[in-house]
């Protein structure tokens, strides 16, 4: 990939990226002390400073590598988990499926947001601002559809396992628990084999992104 097409993505992509990752392990926070936990709380993780979220590693470093080996066409990371005590919510099992979906309901407002923003750049005067606006806006939209779709995953430790993992009966709930050192692996695995996860979401993403873009325009 070349240099400079390398570092005009990494500039379109850097804040939408932060933010998604951001807002998103807030809203897990939030959601978790509004139910009971204060873990979170304590620990300054409700917060929309990203740099109590950052992880460098899952946050700066595997984005840009994807980004490279992908050329442009792949985009996973992650952030620093927010801590939830699973014994501190009022009713565990159904609140703790309430606080695994905070994060991707709130990657769907942000899209939401973006979405706006892009409706906004397109009819402002023309400018070097406004194409830049454009183009970020365009990537917020789609960052935090990938964001949301690849939690929603029923896979844990992902949003989309531990919503299963809550609404499983007990001992089923218990044995599907015991799959999740095997889970972030096989994620990473679908994501990079031909014709696997990629190519299964990429039309979601794509009717999604019409859709909202529609909603808007």
């Amino acid at each position: 990939m070349d240099v400079n097409i390398l570092a005009q993505t990494v500039a379109i992509y850097a804040l939408p990226v932060l933010f998604a990752i951001t807002l998103h392990e807030a809203a897990h926070g939030y959601v978790a002390r509004y139910f009971g936990d204060m873990t979170a709380h304590a620990q300054g993780r409700i917060s929309l400073n990203p740099a109590r979220h950052i992880d460098i590693v899952g946050t700066i470093v595997v984005p840009l590598v994807i980004l490279l080996v992908s050329g442009g066409k792949l985009l996973f990371g992650w952030a620093k988990p927010v801590p939830v005590n699973y014994s501190a919510l009022r009713k565990p099992r159904q609140h703790m499926a309430l606080v695994a979906a905070a994060g991707p309901l709130a990657n769907l407002a942000m899209a939401l947001a973006w979405a706006l923003a892009l409706k906004l750049s397109t009819v402002a005067p023309e400018n070097a601002f406004s194409t830049a606006m454009e183009a970020m806006s365009g990537a917020g939209i789609i960052v935090n559809l990938v964001f949301m779709f690849l939690n929603l995953l029923p896979i844990l430790p992902l949003d989309g396992g531990r919503i299963v993992a809550s609404l499983l009966p007990s001992r089923a709930a218990w044995r599907y628990a015991k799959l999740e050192p095997w889970g972030i692996p096989l994620l990473l695995v679908l994501l990079f084999i031909p014709n696997g996860l990629s190519s299964l979401l990429r039309p979601i993403l794509e009717a999604s992104d019409a859709l909202i873009r529609a909603m808007m325009f």
